[in-house]
């Protein structure tokens, strides 16, 4: 799919005194909280990472917050759509003005109407909200279907 992408990244992940029985979990806590959200470092979202400790020894940070730095090589997967860049998502939401997928399960988006195709009608029949092409009555738009589109921004 276009916009993912694997970052090998050089990191320095500070951990606290306490955890220092079990820094791999520590570092799992730290990089398990990038998942799922923008991040402005990678200018992506983290979507998964794998990780391997550098050095066997750390860097104690002076200071009144005594942490520790543990070097680490990571491997990230991530998602990044620019525009123009065409997505894959599941329709979750259709309304007059809009319609609302999802992408990848966890990441939405919104179709403005000024943005749907002209070719597509809305149409509300039986409490059931569609996207009727014009051209071809079979071509459908409709909640829980899957539908490509472009990124705009």
């Amino acid at each position: 799919m276009e916009g993912l992408s694997i970052s090998h990244a050089n990191l320095v992940v500070y951990v606290h005194p306490s955890q220092s029985k079990n820094v791999r979990m520590a570092i799992l806590r730290q990089l398990s909280a990038l998942l799922f959200k923008y991040d402005e470092t990678f200018d992506a979202a983290v979507l998964g990472y794998q990780f391997d400790i550098l050095d066997k020894t750390a860097k104690i940070l002076s200071g009144i917050h005594p942490y520790f730095g543990v070097r680490i090589k990571a491997k990230l997967l991530t998602l990044s759509p620019k525009p123009d860049m065409l997505l894959e998502g599941k329709v979750v939401k259709l309304t007059r003005d809009s319609i609302h997928v999802i992408v990848m399960g966890f990441s939405s988006a919104i179709i403005a109407r000024e943005d749907i195709r002209g070719e597509f009608k809305y149409r509300h029949k039986h409490g059931k909200e569609s996207y009727v092409s014009r051209t071809d009555k079979h071509h459908v738009i409709k909640e829980g279907g899957m539908i490509r589109f472009a990124v705009k921004r």
